[in-house]
């Protein structure tokens, strides 16, 4: 364990919250035990994951990406296990290298364990332009004994999309990992349930969203979760292209799919700064 005090800050896309530390070099020495503690809500600071901002040529998860990306997210969930991809964790990250001037040019380049996208930050709002979802098979997800169907599909990291009517939205219990089929998901998944919402300006789809995030647990917002829902919603009105309103208790995100792209926008905001010791969070 690196003796002393390590800095850290807090940042959030619509309440989907992470911990950020600056590691240029690659030099802390990070566990999944201590990913976890930082993350702990009581215990450590809070979140639901880290951010590690790495150089891409530092990191071996992302050497070959130097190239085309400087910086590299290295994404923790919350229980200390990695993931491939967060969209609303990337547009945090890109306002942190915004707000900490470590970038100077757009759209930032910032790669992912799912491979390099695009960030470009206009004032408030900011916009991560992926690779469209890929909408697959038929599955289910079983809460409290009810059993849920819905569409396997890919957007950097595994989810599931079930529709839900609005009246039982509000009601699934999301206070466990909602089970699913192995065979569709040997690693788990993230588990969206969507509901039809009102017409909205600016959007062809509107709907409302709750979320189980794979290693998390239920958050305030999903930006690949988004992503991958309005690849259904889309679907399900014979598109292939549209943009689409996501309400999740966080606020409201935006996805524009358009052919093989998907464009995620949103706020994402720095919050906080400080330090803590991470020996004491071992113990």
């Amino acid at each position: 364990m690196m003796k002393g005090m390590w800095s850290f800050a807090k940042a959030h896309g619509t309440g989907n919250d992470f911990v950020v530390l600056a590691d240029p070099n690659g030099e802390l020495p990070l566990t999944s035990a201590l990913a976890a503690a930082i993350c702990d809500r009581r215990r450590g600071i809070g979140a639901d994951g880290l951010l590690r901002v790495v150089r891409s040529a530092a990191h071996p998860d992302a050497a070959a990406f130097a190239g085309d990306a400087e910086w590299f997210m290295d994404y923790w969930n919350a229980d200390g296990t990695l993931a491939e991809m967060c969209g609303n964790g990337v547009r945090a990250y890109a306002r942190y290298l915004t707000d900490e001037k470590l970038v100077d040019s757009e759209p930032l380049r910032i790669a992912t364990r799912s491979g390099v996208v695009d960030v470009v930050v206009d004032n408030d709002l900011i916009t991560v332009t992926l690779d469209a979802p890929q909408v697959q098979t038929p599955s289910t997800a079983t809460v409290s004994g009810q059993m849920y169907a819905g569409a396997v599909v890919s957007a950097g990291n595994p989810n599931l999309v079930c529709r839900v009517a609005r009246a039982d939205l509000s009601g699934l219990d999301l206070t466990r990992q909602p089970s699913l089929v192995e065979a569709d998901f040997p690693r788990g998944a993230n588990v969206e349930f969507i509901a039809a919402g009102e017409p909205v300006a600016g959007a062809d789809e509107h709907v409302h969203m709750r979320v189980f995030e794979r290693g998390v647990g239920e958050t305030l917002s999903c930006g690949s979760g988004a992503c991958a829902a309005a690849a259904v919603v889309l679907r399900d009105v014979g598109g292939a292209s549209g943009v689409v309103a996501v309400d999740v208790p966080g606020g409201r995100l935006y996805v524009a799919l358009n052919g093989d792209t998907c464009d995620l926008s949103g706020p994402a905001v720095v919050v906080a700064r400080g330090e803590f010791d991470p020996a004491v969070l071992s113990r």
